[in-house]
């Protein structure tokens, strides 16, 4: 007798729509900044000339720092799940991850790259997805708490821009409708993601891990920026360059670019132009920062995430 046949798979719509309203968003987030980087062409031709004739101690530091973040990434990861995991595939991993995160919207990329990793090792997709989650997490609260020990060593330095009540209202308003439609659901992950959150700290090496790793990619990053800043004289002190990229970081995640780019660029300048850097100094820094950390490893990155689908790794 011949086999019954399958019922073909069919695809979630949440998630295609999902999919689709974040690349929707990256996509009018790019045009933008196509837009604004046209508009100010001048002030980017002077900061790529600029960086041009920058320092390359200073230089080559920006790219030390820019490797270990691939490190620290795997370490934080690793810190997120109890069971150990094969530390040079997880940071070759990490390598190709931050090149897939450059390719699709809000860290997509990165997400999908982890998650196939995980559950290649034997999670299973659940708790995959929440070690995804504790990792997110822990790198959000990290940054927080960078910015707060930043802005408290060095008070003065942090100007946090007026808001009126009624954005924050909208806003709040935007959450709580969110939370009671997705009362459920929210509920069920939250839940998950407590449970591997105690797991994990019942584990002394695995929450150093977790959240040595996390502070130190924030700060690794920051590093990178304040390195670049140091090849070009920037005029400003490295703790408000810290602060600065710190701060247009976290508001960046609030646009699903891929990898921030756009979004990042024009928050990093911006915030870098308000502390009072010179238009053409700033275009120079972010310029150079993209350029460690995005446009030089994505070909290899691409490369390498090749080579570990191939092998069946991810």
């Amino acid at each position: 007798m011949s086999a019954p046949p399958t019922a073909p798979a069919t695809s979630n719509p949440t998630v295609g729509r999902r999919v689709s309203w974040q690349a929707g968003v990256s996509l009018l987030v790019v045009l933008g900044a196509l837009y604004l980087a046209r508009r100010h062409w001048p002030v980017i031709e002077a900061g790529a000339v600029r960086l041009a004739g920058a320092d390359r101690g200073w230089l080559l530091v920006a790219s030390a720092a820019t490797v270990a973040t691939w490190a620290c990434s795997a370490l934080a990861q690793q810190g997120a799940v109890a069971r150990p995991l094969p530390a040079r595939r997880l940071v070759a991993v990490q390598f190709a991850a931050s090149a897939a995160n450059h390719v699709l919207p809000a860290g997509l990329g990165a997400g999908a790259v982890n998650l196939r990793f995980l559950n290649r090792c034997g999670l299973p997709l659940a708790r995959s997805a929440t070690a995804l989650a504790v990792k997110a997490t822990s790198g959000a609260v990290a940054r927080g708490l960078l910015i707060a020990s930043l802005a408290l060593a060095c008070p003065g330095v942090l100007h946090i821009p007026h808001v009126s009540a009624t954005p924050v209202a909208v806003a709040l308003a935007v959450v709580a409708l969110a939370a009671v439609l997705l009362k459920g659901p929210l509920r069920r992950a939250l839940r998950a993601v407590l449970a591997d959150v105690r797991a994990v700290h019942e584990l002394p090496a695995r929450a150093a891990a977790l959240w040595g790793g996390s502070l130190a990619f924030a700060g690794l990053h920051a590093s990178v920026v304040i390195a670049v800043s140091q090849a070009i004289d920037l005029p400003l002190p490295p703790v408000q360059v810290a602060l600065a990229y710190l701060a247009a970081s976290s508001a960046a995640v609030l646009l699903p670019t891929p990898g921030g780019l756009g979004s990042l660029d024009a928050a990093l300048a911006l915030a870098l132009t308000l502390a009072g850097a010179p238009a053409g100094a700033a275009a120079s820094v972010v310029l150079g920062y993209r350029l460690l950390t995005v446009w030089l490893p994505l070909l290899p990155g691409l490369l390498a995430l090749g080579v570990l689908v191939r092998r069946r790794v991810v």
